[in-house]
């Protein structure tokens, strides 16, 4: 944060290609956004209480000077000029992020304070603060397709993790089952890991090409070599190791005292199944979903490149035109999907845990007797 308070904190350019020229910020701002710097360590020691507010503070500040520099510097610009955060705003954020992140875990109690920043920053963004910051232009430039982009990204993501969920619940369930068979089955599914993402949807299109060929109704379908087709497939195989791979590791962590003792309660191995084996299995096997869940965000990405859509366009399109505001339009939104589906189903874990906990102990709240 120190590095970054005095660094440059702007880029402007005369358009989005052109090489521009660094611009640092005032005196004024670089004293305070030092002072920033050190207030969340100092009160770490002696008030930890305050340091998620600190922290807080101080990532708000970041993108407040941020847009304040971005707007004093496209003043009297043509409109194609371009203002972007430079490497002092790159340096100071994440380690504003990371105070903040730490006064949560160092103050329980006043966590909430750390992620004050969120609805100080939607102010900004709605109060037009940030209105000038190349990526932003760049998002309004696109408008509704930057809208459809991101639909598709999560359709991508959605219509492989169901799929996989289709496939691998059932061969976890029939391989839990029979031990022989578990090193044939994970052998497929790393050997599909150990294949290039790019690799493996390259030799999707010909196979695939060949039969939307030979069975017209499947092109109808929307089969073909390119498109949505062969990067659901590749996702799809992506995702089958880490959910067949923590179900196993979970039906196989039941007890076996629990299964005898519902096999001499009269359950069939059916019910025994939904009802003590999966509820017990749960929690980890969630675990595996929430790996393949946030592995294909990335893996989405990438299938940009064989006509599939999704935030990947904006990250090709702007390495292929040394555009860094279109990188930073498509690998930003995917970078927060990842997070936000890990937080969500890290969430849903803990929560079957706590559940499956409360009902297996009678002294604790809500358990069962």
């Amino acid at each position: 944060m120190l590095a970054g308070a005095l660094l440059p904190w702007v880029t402007l350019r005369p358009n989005r290609l052109a090489p521009g020229e660094t611009l640092g910020v005032p005196v004024a701002m670089a004293a305070g956004l030092v002072m920033l710097a050190l207030l969340p360590a100092l009160a770490a020691r002696r008030r930890p209480a305050w340091t998620g507010l600190l922290a807080a503070l101080a990532v708000t500040a970041a993108f407040g000077v941020l847009g304040a520099r971005t707007h004093a510097a496209l003043a009297g610009q043509a409109e194609f000029a371009r203002a972007s955060a430079s490497s002092g705003f790159w340096l100071f954020l994440p380690g504003a992020l990371t105070a903040a992140y730490g006064a949560g875990l160092a103050a329980p109690r006043t966590r909430w304070t750390s992620w004050l920043w969120l609805p100080a920053l939607l102010a900004l963004a709605l109060g037009g603060t940030l209105s000038g910051w190349s990526v932003l232009v760049e998002a309004r430039n696109e408008g509704p397709r930057w809208g459809q982009e991101l639909l598709t990204h999560l359709r991508l993501v959605g219509g492989a993790l169901g799929a996989a969920l289709l496939i691998g619940a059932p061969l976890t369930v029939w391989t839990a089952r029979r031990p022989r068979l578990t090193g044939a089955v994970l052998g497929a599914a790393n050997a599909v890991q150990t294949v290039p993402s790019l690799a493996l949807l390259g030799l999707l299109i010909a196979p695939l090409s060949a039969l939307a060929t030979a069975v017209p109704a499947l092109r109808a379908l929307g089969v073909a070599g390119i498109g949505a087709a062969p990067a659901l497939v590749a996702m799809t195989l992506y995702a089958l190791l880490p959910i067949v791979r923590n179900g196993l590791v979970a039906l196989r962590g039941v007890p076996a005292g629990t299964v005898d003792a519902a096999a001499g309660m009269g359950m069939t191995p059916a019910q025994s199944f939904w009802r003590i084996e999966l509820p017990l299995a749960l929690p980890v096997w969630l675990s595996g979903v929430r790996q393949a869940a946030v592995m294909l965000v990335g893996v989405a990405a990438v299938a940009a490149l064989i006509g599939a859509g999704g935030l990947g366009t904006y990250i090709f399109k702007g390495l292929q035109s040394a555009a860094a505001d279109l990188i930073l339009l498509g690998a930003v939104p995917a970078a927060l999907l990842a997070v936000l589906l890990d937080a969500a189903l890290r969430g849903a874990e803990g929560w079957l845990g706590a559940r499956l906990g409360r009902a297996a102990d009678p002294d604790l709240p809500g358990g069962t007797p």
